[in-house]
């Protein structure tokens, strides 16, 4: 694997605050041409260090009020192969995670209001075969959100 040096990583910095920036500005940020940093960003896509891009969408204008995080147990944790599927069905799950600790899987859902996330649960998630028992947990606000920190690991 090709190493990230310093400018991928000033490069990262930039686009993952604003992916919409134009290559000119942070080109004229990173003080290299256009050419360079378009070159740079394709590499880093093609590496996998940069793994798609678009927009973030504001749950609750659409109408989702209520975030969810529900801890699933499941019969057996092999059984996560055949769950994953089924949550993947289910358009309100946002995020699965087959996980370590109390709970064989973490997912993140949003419902429309509480009455829409009892539905949810009653008559999709703990119908899934292999689901035994959940844990549901609202998210009364979200206070941080961000990329992970973009610098060099041995500093």
């Amino acid at each position: 694997m090709e190493k990230i040096d310093k400018l991928d990583r000033q490069i990262l910095n930039i686009i993952s605050k604003n992916a919409r920036i134009p290559f000119k500005d942070v080109a004229e940020e990173c003080g290299v041409s256009r050419a360079a940093i378009h070159q740079r960003v394709q590499r880093m896509i093609d590496m996998n260090v940069i793994v798609g891009s678009g927009y973030h969408i504001n749950p609750k204008i659409l109408g989702y009020n209520t975030c969810t995080y529900i801890g699933v147990k499941l019969e057996r944790g092999s059984m996560y192969k055949d769950v994953v599927p089924e949550f993947e069905k289910i358009p309100e799950v946002v995020e699965c995670h087959f996980t370590t600790g109390p709970y064989t899987m973490l997912i993140k859902l949003y419902a429309r209001d509480n009455e829409h996330l009892m539905e949810l649960l009653n008559t999709r998630i703990q119908e899934i075969p292999g689901v035994t028992a959940t844990e549901t947990l609202i998210s009364l606000r979200q206070s941080v959100k961000r990329e992970i920190p973009i610098c060099d690991i041995s500093e």
